[in-house]
């Protein structure tokens, strides 16, 4: 429990250090300049393919007609430009989180790796390792989603289940990449199994964390009023809670690691008796047989 509070206590000071500030506001500056470029781009013809299929669409001429509204064409225009902006939106968020995640774990262990175990020794495996393990827990949890959705018409189990898995995958991807560059496969099979229980229960806690953005998302009329300024805030504080995360669990599995070292190298180190006895082989015999 110390352990789990200690790095529970030194994740959120972490987060106040100006590299984990650059950091979770990383994506709003590259999403800007990403949106930029395919609005100068892409917006004219997207806008016009849109408009064209909306004009193609006998149901839309319909539902006009039937509502009497006249200048249809202004209104289809208008539906178009929100309908491509409703679709291009979370495409770029996600590729730019995609891409932020995948250094921002690693750079966020190498700083805590650097202030607080300077000394430890890196024996770790490859990135394309890590990708592949990411990939498969990631599959694995994606099938245990699907399979326990009927589960989620009982009520209780909603609040449940959906927590329990996305905290299993957090404690299986970000455990591993914090112990990537600096435990070998053993080492890093030992941990996961003397620890097993409190690294689920980060992988819960920061499972509930991560749905904190869904306020601003479930905003209603208000997220729609303020579109521009409610998804860089949703944005902003998903990396803080992924830096959050990523810096909790490379404080406890780095330290469980440094504690793992060194008992195993009390344990592998001669009791001070057999060295003096090897030193001293008349005096080993002498002890042994009882003499003064």
């Amino acid at each position: 429990m110390r352990l789990l509070l200690d790095s529970f206590s030194r994740a959120l000071a972490y987060c106040l250090y100006p590299r984990v500030i650059v950091l979770s506001l990383l994506p709003l500056a590259l999403m800007a300049a990403l949106a930029t470029a395919l609005g100068y781009f892409y917006w004219t013809p997207a806008v016009d393919w849109m408009r064209s299929t909306l004009d193609a669409w006998p149901l839309l001429s319909t539902i006009w007609g039937w509502m009497h509204i006249p200048g249809t064409g202004t209104v289809n225009d208008a539906l178009a430009r929100a309908l491509v902006l409703l679709a291009s939106m979370p495409l770029i968020v996600l590729l730019c989180l995609m891409l932020v995640s995948g250094f921002m774990a690693p750079a966020l262990t190498t700083l805590v790796a650097e202030r607080r175990f300077p000394a430890l020794q890196k024996k770790g495996g490859s990135f394309w390792r890590s990708i592949a393990h990411a990939l498969g827990v990631t599959v694995l949890a994606g099938l245990a989603l699907v399979l326990s959705m009927p589960l989620w018409l009982v009520p209780p189990l909603v609040l449940v289940l959906p927590p329990l898995i996305w905290g299993w995958l957090t404690y299986r991807v970000m455990s591993f990449d914090a112990l990537g560059d600096h435990a070998t496969q053993e080492e890093r099979q030992a941990i996961l199994r003397a620890h097993r229980w409190p690294l689920l229960g980060i992988g819960i806690v920061c499972g509930y964390l991560g749905a904190a953005p869904s306020i601003v998302w479930a905003s209603g009329l208000l997220f729609v009023a303020a579109f521009f300024v409610l998804v860089p805030i949703a944005i902003w504080i998903y990396m803080l809670v992924f830096a959050f995360s990523a810096l909790w669990f490379a404080h406890y599995c780095l330290d469980a690691l440094t504690r793992l070292r060194a008992q195993r190298a009390l344990e592998q180190a001669p009791a001070p008796q057999l060295a003096d006895a090897t030193d001293n082989p008349q005096a080993a015999t002498a002890t042994q047989w009882g003499a003064p």
